[in-house]
């Protein structure tokens, strides 16, 4: 990005590419942060930088899309999270782009490393390969008899959804009820596949982009289900 305050040699200020993953409202909260911190460092919104929103709607196919629209705009950077990361490095390979959070950069393929990124990307880990058997140890022991256990997660996401599975079965015995999902739509018949079949229910954190963990939370703890637990991934952030 060009100097703090800055304008490009054509007199415009630069311009942020900011894909979100639902709607403008679910992002209100996170969008305000980033431009608050924007300020305080320099970079005013309307005057010293642009800023495009683009929201998917829940529809992770939306991003690819979103992308190749930012690349034709010569972005200055683009600032997203989750599966829209993947989206943006297949269309560039030049513009800066900045990740608020992933689950498995590595496993992802995004980065080549935590200490050295390589190219394009850079952004925050949430490790979440590395403690999944953490989770799922403490769920044990919220649900001391817990024997079938529910996964829902991101499809996009598989080296996750094998860290789960392995954690799951072979560490702690567990059969796993999995349903993949690709969008927003996906939430309702995955519980169509739960229903009396799991003890609980396990969100990968990933999920999240694509599923409002209220939406689940209160679908899945009807009264019929009140002693179902879920929980979902949330861990530490480290920066890539």
């Amino acid at each position: 990005m060009a100097a703090r305050g800055a304008r490009t040699a054509g007199g415009e200020v630069p311009t942020i590419g900011l894909p979100g993953a639902a709607k403008a409202t679910a992002w209100r909260p996170f969008v305000a942060s980033f431009v608050r911190r924007l300020g305080e460092l320099g970079w005013v919104e309307g005057r010293t930088v642009a800023i495009e929103y683009r929201w998917a709607d829940a529809r992770n196919e939306r991003f690819a899309e979103i992308a190749a629209e930012f690349v034709r705009r010569k972005v200055a950077t683009i600032v997203t999270s989750g599966t829209a990361v993947a989206a943006a490095k297949q269309e560039t390979s030049t513009i800066p782009i900045v990740f608020a959070l992933a689950v498995d950069p590595i496993g992802m393929g995004l980065v080549s490393s935590l200490a050295r990124p390589g190219g394009n990307i850079t952004g925050l880990s949430l490790q979440a390969p590395d403690i999944a058997g953490k989770r799922l140890e403490l769920l044990r022991e919220i649900v001391p008899n817990l024997r079938h256990l529910a996964v829902l997660a991101n499809v996009a996401n598989s080296q996750v959804l094998l860290e789960v599975r392995q954690a799951a079965a072979d560490t702690l015995g567990l059969t796993v009820v999995l349903s993949e999902i690709r969008r927003a739509d996906d939430i309702a018949p995955a519980f169509k596949t739960f229903e009396r079949r799991a003890d609980a229910l396990y969100i990968s954190p990933a999920t999240r982009s694509c599923t409002p963990t209220r939406f689940v939370s209160t679908r899945w703890r009807s009264p019929r289900d009140s002693r179902r637990y879920t929980l979902t991934g949330n861990t530490s952030r480290r920066r890539a």
